[in-house]
């Protein structure tokens, strides 16, 4: 596309400019009747249409989507995308759950065809759904996480992924050395990272997994080169974390693992953190690190309730994740209708507005992207999603006695799904569209 022609997209938009638990409404930016702007795949402008068109040139190209809703591109901030073909596998807790699908599942890409197949589908997967950014999982194989961002960069999705670390208490078919896989992934690191949108995240699976050897070269990978993400799990599930405690008897807690092997600090992420206590909450707060919210997973595995306002009171950098395959849905919309039930059943409230700002800017935040993706101020790199509210029967007819924004949004996260995503678009492209799409 010419770097320097204009382009728009007009419709109903909302996005956010903070958190809204802080700012409340200030924090969020609606034009019924928008105009978002595009120049060179990034964000030229955003406003009132009835202002913005007379500033576009005659030949400028409008998209008209009048009737739905203009939102940031979703942002996944943990997935696992070797398990896609395991969703939807019945029962077991987690540590079984591994045992029985996961590591069979992820024992088939050593083979690089394999592994490119699952990647194409995965990422178009994740489009389908309106999701425009991941983290994910890849598995110990090198081949997978090529599979994984060649599958993105021809996509031109922005995407955060790593070759597993695993050197222990798994099967020998899945096991590194502790030694080559450090080095297998300094050498993955220099392939991938800064290429195009693609970033790199060192991935020990989680502490049982990995030896002191293999967590300690891990933390100084994760110094050594500033710019790179790590990513892992922690305290998921109750016999987890009994383990992690028989494994490492001299820590505080499963989190004071990770801090040991100098693990925590900025564009760090752990999933679930469901068992920590407020100690925990401080230690990350405090260190920059991020928590990823996995809904649909851990209510799937029975693995417990996550505590959002606990996350929230310690100032917590928070984002969503599907994590397919112990999750049941790519779809964002749906991980925010289990998002709500898990905090009811914790006393706690998801306001809407705060539901789509995790999913969107919360999400960039999380991954310390905010000043590339997760809303529509000038500049930012113009990912987005075209949502119907009247996608389904059922849908329209709830949205015809809807009266304010805050209603709407919310039975769209209560009652949507990847139906309701019309179209996606990745750096000003149309990437993905309901109607023209194989399936």
């Amino acid at each position: 596309m010419d770097a320097g022609r204009l382009q728009a997209v007009r419709g109903e938009i909302v996005h956010f400019l903070a958190d809204p638990a802080e700012h409340g409404s200030a924090a969020l930016e609606h034009f019924a009747d928008g105009l978002l702007i595009l120049r060179g795949g990034h964000v030229a402008e955003c406003g009132p249409a009835a202002e913005l068109l007379a500033k576009l040139p005659l030949e400028a190209a409008v998209a008209d989507r009048r009737g739905m809703l203009i939102m940031p591109g979703f942002i996944d901030t943990h997935v696992h995308y070797p398990q896609t073909d395991i969703i939807a596998s019945h029962g077991e807790e987690l540590l079984d759950w591994l045992t029985r699908y996961t590591f069979p599942a992820e024992r088939r890409f050593e083979d690089p065809a394999h592994a490119a197949e699952v990647a194409g589908f995965f990422c178009d997967e994740l489009l389908k759904n309106g999701t425009t950014t991941a983290m994910a999982f890849a598995t110990v194989h090198a081949a997978s996480v090529d599979a994984l961002f060649e599958a993105a960069r021809l996509r031109r999705m922005r995407l955060i992924t790593g070759k597993v670390l695993m050197d222990r208490n798994c099967p020998e078919f899945l096991r590194d050395d502790a030694g080559l896989g450090i080095d297998t992934t300094r050498c993955l690191i220099e392939r991938w990272h800064g290429r195009d949108r693609l970033l790199y995240a060192i991935t020990p699976r989680f502490a049982p997994t990995s030896s002191p050897a293999q967590m300690q070269a891990a933390g100084g990978l994760y110094a050594e080169y500033p710019g790179v993400y790590l990513q892992s799990h922690v305290a998921e599930n109750r016999a987890e974390v009994a383990w992690v405690a028989q494994l490492y008897p001299a820590a505080r807690s499963y989190l004071d693992v990770y801090e040991h092997y100098r693990q925590l600090g900025p564009r760090s992420l752990y999933a679930h953190c469901i068992w920590v206590d407020d100690t925990d909450r401080a230690r990350m707060a405090a260190t920059g690190t991020a928590v990823s919210f996995c809904p649909t997973s851990n209510l799937f595995l029975g693995s417990g309730l996550f505590d959002y306002a606990a996350a929230q009171a310690h100032g917590l950098r928070v984002g969503l994740g599907t994590d397919v395959g112990a999750g049941t849905s790519f779809s964002m919309l749906a991980t925010l209708n289990e998002a709500y039930k898990v905090l009811r059943l914790n006393g706690q409230d998801l306001r809407p507005e705060q539901a789509f700002y995790l999913a969107t800017l919360g999400g960039a935040r999380s991954l310390y992207l905010d000043e590339c993706i997760g809303n529509f101020r000038t500049g930012r790199e113009a990912d987005f999603v075209v949502l119907d509210p009247a996608a389904t029967a059922l849908l329209a007819r709830r949205h015809a006695t809807a009266a304010t924004l805050a209603e709407r949004l919310f039975l769209l996260m209560m009652l949507g799904d990847d139906r309701c995503v019309a179209e996606t678009w990745v750096l000003g492209q149309l990437a993905w569209r309901r109607d023209t799409a194989s399936r």
